[in-house]
């Protein structure tokens, strides 16, 4: 019964202090981490000690499935390198640094301890990114920081443990630190995009809501225990999972699928990332009790986390300068090479135009099948339009010192960093002041980080809203494309309602009149008229069916489906009304 109040006191703090952040300008995990912190220093509130499985086991799964299926895959892609970087280079370099840092600072610890509290320190925190979301900084900073953040936990996870092993034992296991790093990350991909793939598949089977919903909640689970069990790294599994199912939602999943997916797994998130930075923010009393009794009290902890703060900012800002340099000679490169994308697609041109012409001028013999023609003609074109879309990316979405800058401040520790410590055998040499520390950079890089990036961005003045707006021409050359689509559609003898039959075909002649002669501006203004009006009906409407509930005259079932279609309807006018603003 006490942990039911605490579950419901716990989540109506969550919801109340993420109404409330926005109205007092301040991120509501920082909000959580304050109210976890002032509650722990009550007197009559006991010590507070999670197990860290239920952290890296219950809690971290899900949150980084629920964030890698809205990954942008597109630009995760063209930024792979740089995202790898930061996961992987920038991990193993912080962790080395750190390791002789505290192995110089802390008598007795030994170099292996020492670099895995320096492995536990170097991840950035995926929850920590949902603060920077908010700040409206170019999106490409934020799959940089975003991607970085899901997959250095392998990097960090896998270091922490050969560290921990040759601690306790003595021995380098079996492979060394590169294969078992490797066969951590192998094992992760394979296992993770087979489970993608097979929930991509199981519930384009089941239509019923409910069971859909309870097997994509199992997801992320399913990839992280057998991949855990093959040594390798079970939240890049869950990421990976993620990534496979957004990817394919669009194709295998419903709209009420998709829709209920977005609605159920923002609620999940809600509590989960409030409940961990509430549980960062309980710890304390527990932490404090432990150092305390310490004859080096707690000045040795803050001068260590403070030291160890600086030293991670300064490799992190030398190892960005040094990303951003090269990304900016790479993006030089590749815009240099735009005229002969484009003098290539001219000739692709020329093939389709006349192949006899074009084989002539490339003195190859032409192309005797038609059908494979066209086929290699489609996938050169393919190739040709995402080279020409990327350099549109890279052009648009430069990043400068100031993105630099942004990149550095934003790299915030966080649950992962207290969740790692707390893994430490308990047989650990000065194990309490490792787990205190660890909580002192967490829990002092997400408040004072996160507090002064709004200040920081305000300072640099960055305009990133350009970049992040989808310009009206590429929703109209989209728009263009769809609606090609949709009348090629008309012109099939196969299409037909979902009971099979015909459509009359004067209704195919108005529809296709409206497909190719899209309305005017003037036509579009007394279009939104019409939807505004629209909305206001269904409102109307609504408060009538309300009304007519408390009647008895209507079932419930029918009450139900009459409230869930003027749902429907008023959130596909609202979509419409704010794609034409």
């Amino acid at each position: 019964m006490e942990a039911l109040v605490i579950a419901i006191v716990g989540i109506l703090v969550i919801a109340v202090t993420t109404a409330v952040a926005p109205r007092v300008r301040i991120a509501g995990p920082l909000l959580l981490v304050a109210i976890g912190i002032g509650v722990s220093l009550l007197p009559f509130v006991p010590a507070v000690e999670v197990e860290p499985d239920i952290i890296l086991v219950g809690i971290l799964p899900p949150l980084l499935y629920s964030a890698a299926v809205r990954l942008p895959a597109i630009e995760f892609r063209r930024d792979f390198g740089p995202i790898a970087g930061l996961s992987v280079l920038l991990v193993i370099v912080s962790t080395v640094v750190l390791g002789f840092f505290f192995n110089a600072l802390v008598p007795g610890l030994g170099i292996y301890l020492a670099l895995a509290l320096g492995a536990i320190l170097s991840p950035t925190d995926a929850v920590a990114t949902a603060i920077v979301k908010k700040l409206g900084i170019s999106r490409r900073v934020v799959t940089l920081l975003e991607g970085e953040s899901l997959l250095n936990d392998a990097t960090s996870l896998v270091l922490l443990r050969v560290a921990v092993a040759i601690a306790v034992t003595g021995s380098v296991p079996e492979g060394g630190i590169v294969g078992v790093f490797l066969w951590g990350v192998l094992v992760a991909v394979v296992v993770g995009a087979i489970i993608g793939w097979l929930n991509l598949r199981l519930r384009a089977l089941i239509r019923n809501s409910a069971a859909n919903t309870a097997i994509g909640f199992v997801v992320p689970f399913v990839a992280y225990l057998p991949t855990e069990e093959l040594g390798g790294s079970g939240l890049v599994a869950a990421v990976v999972a993620g990534i496979v199912t957004g990817q394919g939602a669009a194709r295998w999943f419903t709209p009420e699928q998709r829709m209920s997916d977005e609605l159920n797994w923002r609620t999940v998130e809600l509590v989960l990332e409030g409940g961990v930075f509430l549980i960062m923010g309980l710890e304390l009393k527990e932490l404090l009790e432990q150092n305390l009794a310490d004859d080096q009290g707690l000045g040795h902890a803050a001068w260590l986390a403070i030291g160890a703060f600086g030293l991670i900012m300064l490799v992190r800002a030398a190892y960005v300068s040094l990303l951003v340099w090269l990304q900016s000679r790479r993006a030089r490169r590749k815009l240099q090479r735009r005229s002969q994308v484009e003098a290539f697609n001219d000739r692709l041109d020329a093939i389709e135009a006349d192949p006899d012409t074009a084989s002539r001028r490339g003195r190859r013999r032409p192309e005797t099948d038609p059908a494979r023609q066209e086929r290699r003609l489609a996938v050169m074109r393919g190739r040709v339009a995402r080279m020409i879309a990327d350099l549109d990316y890279y052009q648009g979405s430069p990043l400068g010192w100031k993105h630099g800058t942004i990149i550095v401040w934003a790299g915030m520790r966080g649950v992962v960093t207290l969740a790692a410590a707390q893994t430490l055998p308990h047989d650990t040499a000065e194990r309490p002041l490792l787990v205190f520390v660890a909580f002192l950079v967490a829990v002092g890089s997400l408040m004072f980080q996160g507090l002064t990036l709004p200040w920081v961005v305000r300072m640099l003045r960055i305009d990133d809203s350009a970049a992040d707006v989808v310009s009206r021409a590429e929703q109209l050359r989209l728009d263009d494309e769809l609606r090609t689509a949709a009348a090629s559609a008309l012109d099939n003898p196969s299409l037909a309602r979902r009971d099979g039959s015909a459509f009359p075909a004067q209704l195919v002649q108005i529809v296709g009149a409206r497909l190719i002669e899209p309305p005017d501006e003037e036509a579009t203004q007394a279009m939104h008229g019409v939807l505004e009006l629209r909305l206001a009906l269904i409102d109307a409407m609504r408060r009538r069916l309300t009304e007519l509930s408390s009647g008895g005259t209507y079932s419930t079932a029918v009450l139900q489906h009459a409230l869930a279609e003027l749902d429907a309807d008023q959130l596909s006018l609202e979509l419409r009304l704010d794609d034409g603003d």
